[in-house]
């Protein structure tokens, strides 16, 4: 069967990077942009689809089902699998981001970490953050979009919606299942959270 013009185009990227001494497994499965740019040791799993202004630099990991665009890979940084990195993000040296995260429009500080199911968009991380999964920042009420600044060495519970404009400031802690709508002073524990109530000898209905 005759190559189209873009998989002419998509073999002459792969040569060209692991000439380069990119380490790529099942290559023909990997999709770059004429503009992609990509540093020293660095490691692309299957299924990766790297679109326009994208720019990695070295020891980095890019797992499986990852989708960049539009987005600064600095160095020793770890990827996916099933991440979404969307236009105008830089992840920093160091960060970490998991399975099931989408990023937008944000920077991820050195060393900061997203590990699993969340959703950042509009947003600034300090150094060595902590997101834990399921938490979202609320930065779009409909008509404008909102930052969130998250400064150094925070954590921020699993499950918990931090609702823009907002700062949680340095060394804070957000507890689980919180939803976070004021400012967080600097070394502070932060949670909304019901009490929780409890009927004994319960039955379900039939």
């Amino acid at each position: 069967m005759k190559l189209t013009a873009n998989q002419k185009i998509q073999i002459s990227l792969r040569n060209k990077f692991i000439k380069k001494g990119v380490k790529m497994i099942s290559p023909e499965t990997i999709f770059f942009s004429k503009d992609t740019k990509i540093g020293k040791n660095v490691i692309i799993e299957p299924y990766v689809v790297i679109l326009e202004k994208v720019s990695i630099k070295n020891n980095v990991r890019v797992c499986s089902f990852s989708h960049l665009e539009n987005v600064k890979v600095e160095n020793n940084v770890s990827i996916g699998p099933y991440a979404r990195i969307r236009p105008g993000t830089t992840l920093k040296s160091g960060s970490k981001i998991g399975n099931f995260v989408e990023i937008k429009k944000s920077i991820v500080g050195k060393n900061s970490k997203i590990n699993h199911l969340s959703y950042v968009g509009d947003t600034s991380l300090g150094k060595s953050v902590n997101i834990g999964a399921g938490t979202i920042t609320c930065n779009y009420d409909g008509v404008k979009k909102s930052k969130t600044t998250i400064k150094d060495k925070v954590f921020v519970g699993s499950n918990s919606s931090l609702v823009a404009p907002v700062v949680l400031n340095k060394g804070s802690v957000i507890g689980a299942g919180s939803v976070i709508t004021k400012n967080v002073n600097k070394n502070s524990l932060a949670l909304t959270r019901s009490s929780q109530k409890e009927k004994k000898n319960y039955r379900r209905k039939k």
